[in-house]
């Protein structure tokens, strides 16, 4: 992984959920394009890894955000579309 595709040091939080997703997506392209070395893509595959854990932590703490908004019930997602499917 070279300095110019990575913004962040290697251990830092991201700034939000949409930050790590950016990050994770990047990552996962540099993976699949082959052209990293064996050290870079091991870094590479760790900081996804984290990525990935935090983006699953801050899922999991609006999931509890809402059950508390909704009365301790996760409401299924509906779709509020007019003119129907």
């Amino acid at each position: 992984m070279n300095a110019s595709t990575r913004k962040q040091a290697p251990d830092s939080q991201p700034a939000s959920y949409e930050q790590a997703c950016a990050e994770l997506e990047r990552l996962v392209q540099q993976l699949e394009s082959g052209q990293m070395s064996l050290d870079d893509t091991l870094k590479a595959y760790a900081r996804g890894t984290e990525l990935l854990r935090y983006c699953r932590e801050r899922l999991q703490a609006v999931e509890q955000q809402v059950q508390i908004l909704d009365g301790g019930e996760l409401q299924p997602y509906v779709s509020e579309r007019v003119g129907g499917d």
